[in-house]
């Protein structure tokens, strides 16, 4: 008896032990999500999670994946390091082949190392240089670093507005920080004068201490790296506080709530992100979006949760064409990728270090009735 119980053991753990990139027979493949669901970033977090959800319905109705059925876990990251790794864990155990999030760059570094380990494949909008710099095989980028955002903006501000006087604020996270010394950097590689580098505490609210010191400085164009839900407050109380200076958003400030947070101060600020899902010129967008309308009674929150969609047929593209379940496979498809998938955001590939390849960008300025006008396109 002891020795048939220990078999049994051993064969359990064996089964718990075969990583994600083996193939598996039966059952469905397994999505998960891990998304800010509530918290800060919640309405970014359920436009994901809403996206996947149709995404999946639509794949199911055709017959699913090769004959399986995708079955959708989420689970919700809070917008915080720390829930990130529990969920990361916890979608791992629950069998996960591929993981769609999350929204911010603190929590997608937060779950990496463990997606890497169990051979589990990680999409997320996280834009921060140091997501591909582990040489993770399992992470896949479906945005565009802060790299690329960085030098259109050091460029706009410089050579096409010429701003004399330049301030940069960001939050402490991973994202923030690392868009605004990358555009800081740029900024003055181009020659350009940067009055100011200030950090704000997130979701702390009230931002005079930091504005009544730029104000000293009397710039000329603020750009602010941070998120959308800081985003909104610290325009409305820069316009409070009599500074002048043209306000510029990073591409986290691209949101509904930005302007609901802001109020009238929002006119005339200035957004900079790729392309919203609005304009998207693309057949395959236009069809997504008003299947996600129809669903779901409004418009994605952002572009960023069509990323992340990309993303998600990225993989199962690669796993068709493999006609494999196989995580480490889809992966090495699609680090050499011949020709790019044609995707909701454009044109879908991927260079060696999992970055996607491209990027284009805009600058949009709010109008009074908070819609977008595009000011400029790179």
């Amino acid at each position: 008896m002891k020795f048939g119980k220990m078999m049994l053991a051993l064969a359990a753990i064996t089964l718990l032990a075969v990583p994600a990139f083996a193939d598996s027979h039966g059952g469905t493949l397994k999505v998960g999500v891990q998304a800010p669901i509530t918290g800060s970033y919640a309405n970014e977090g359920q436009g994901i999670e809403n996206g996947v959800q149709l995404l999946a319905e639509q794949i199911n109705a055709k017959g699913g994946v090769m004959g399986k059925q995708i079955e959708v876990i989420t689970c919700d990251d809070q917008g915080t390091a720390m829930a990130a790794a529990i969920c990361a864990k916890d979608l791992v155990n629950k069998g996960v082949k591929m993981v769609i999030g999350s929204y911010t760059s603190t929590c997608a570094e937060a779950a990496q190392k463990t997606y890497y380990k169990a051979g589990v494949l990680q999409t997320s909008d996280g834009t921060a240089d140091s997501l591909t710099e582990k040489g993770y095989w399992t992470f896949l980028r479906n945005s565009f670093p802060n790299s690329a955002e960085a030098e259109f903006v050091a460029n706009y501000l410089v050579n096409v507005k010429k701003y004399q006087r330049i301030v940069v604020i960001s939050d402490f996270s991973t994202y923030a920080d690392g868009l605004a010394n990358a555009a800081e950097a740029a900024i003055k590689k181009l020659g350009g004068n940067v009055v100011s580098r200030d950090k704000i505490k997130a979701d702390s609210q009230n931002f005079t201490p930091v504005l009544t010191n730029i104000k000293s400085k009397n710039p000329d164009a603020i750009f602010f790296a941070g998120y959308y839900s800081d985003g909104g407050q610290l325009r409305n109380q820069q316009m409070a506080l009599g500074i002048k200076a043209d306000f510029y958003g990073g591409d986290a400030n691209d949101n509904p709530d930005f302007v609901k947070l802001a109020g009238s101060a929002a006119t005339g600020a200035f957004i900079v992100n790729v392309p919203s899902p609005d304009v998207l010129p693309y057949e395959i967008a236009k069809s997504f979006i008003a299947d996600y309308q129809k669903k779901y009674g409004e418009m994605p929150p952002s572009i960023w949760g069509l990323m992340n969609i990309d993303g998600m047929r990225a993989i199962i593209h690669a796993m068709e064409q493999n006609k494999s379940f196989d995580t480490k496979a889809a992966a090495d498809y699609l680090h050499n990728m011949k020709e790019p998938l044609e995707g909701i955001t454009g044109q879908i590939a991927f260079a060696k270090d999992g970055n996607r390849k491209g990027g284009a960008y805009v600058v949009k300025k709010i109008q009074a009735d908070g819609t977008y006008a595009n000011e400029y396109v790179q």
